[in-house]
Parts: C-alpha cells; structure tokens; sequence
C-alpha cells in the first residue's frame, strides 16, 4: 500500500505539540491523528496538509506535505460590538446565535447573553480554544477577534 491509498489530505489544529510528537486534529471530521514525531509544530498552528499512517502498524501517521501552516490569534477586544451585531442582538432573544457573513472572508457570530454573564460568555469564547481555533481554522481565518457589551457577545472570525 502506498501513501497515496492511506494518505488524508485536510486542514489538521495542532491541539498538542513538544520536542517528540504532536497531535493533530481534522478540524472537518473531528478525526484525531497522533504524529510519531513533530516536524517543528506549535501547538495552535493550523495545518493545510497531508497526513499518512506509520506503517507497519499505522497507529501513528507522520505529516508528508504541508501546503500551508499558520497561527490563528484569538483576542478579546476593548471596542464595543459594532451598530450591525448590536441589531442583530436586538432582534433576537437571550441565549441565541446569530451567524452572519462578513463582507470579504469569515463570519461574525452574535450571541445575546444575560447582562449579568456576559463576561462569563467571553470568557467561555476565548477559553474553550480548541472550538474557536477549529472554527477559524475551517474559515480559513487567522484571527478571532471577541467584542462586548452587557448582554452582548460578538466573535468576529476574520483574515
């Protein structure tokens, strides 16, 4: 069996990275893949590549072509969220989304959150890394930038 029959060609987060190996994780199927070594990955890093299996056991895969590698920031601004999502947030109740498009590349997701937890909401956002990486990294984005105000959480997934 060559690379090519076994080989997975995705966009792969780097959700774990050290001098021996890392860990990638397909950010369209889930799919986590354990490399037998690191070719020089940060943990964070998105991957445009190819992943195949170590044989003979092909328990663990190494990466055989990057067609491109990046770092997605997540940042929480100081500016308020702007005149669209505060719209956006007026139109809808406590606890729902709201997924736009941006003019030009990513998305801008507008949650309504109780006044009281939007910190809390934030907080969640910018914490729970693994999910917002994953997202921006299927964007194709390299920044997450996370706005708010009282009952007001804007995360805008941006180039």
């Amino acid at each position: 069996m060559t690379d090519d029959d076994t080989a997975k060609e995705s966009v792969f987060l780097v959700t774990h990275a050290d001098d021996d190996d890392a860990v990638l994780k397909d950010v369209h199927d889930g799919q986590v893949h354990t490399l037998s070594d690191n070719p020089g990955l940060d943990e964070a890093d998105v991957v445009e590549g190819r992943v195949a299996p170590d044989p003979p056991l092909e328990v663990t895969y190494r990466l055989v072509e990057v067609e491109s590698r990046r770092a997605v920031a997540i940042e929480e601004s100081g500016e308020p969220p702007t005149t669209q999502e505060r719209s956006i947030a007026d139109d809808q109740e406590v606890g729902e989304l709201t997924t736009e498009p941006r003019a030009g590349e990513g998305e801008i997701h507008v949650l309504t959150v109780p006044e009281g937890g939007t910190e809390e909401a934030v907080a969640d956002v910018v914490e729970d890394r693994e999910a917002t990486l994953s997202r921006a990294a299927r964007l194709g984005v390299n920044r997450v930038e996370v706005r708010s105000e009282p009952g007001v959480v804007s995360v805008r997934y941006m180039p």
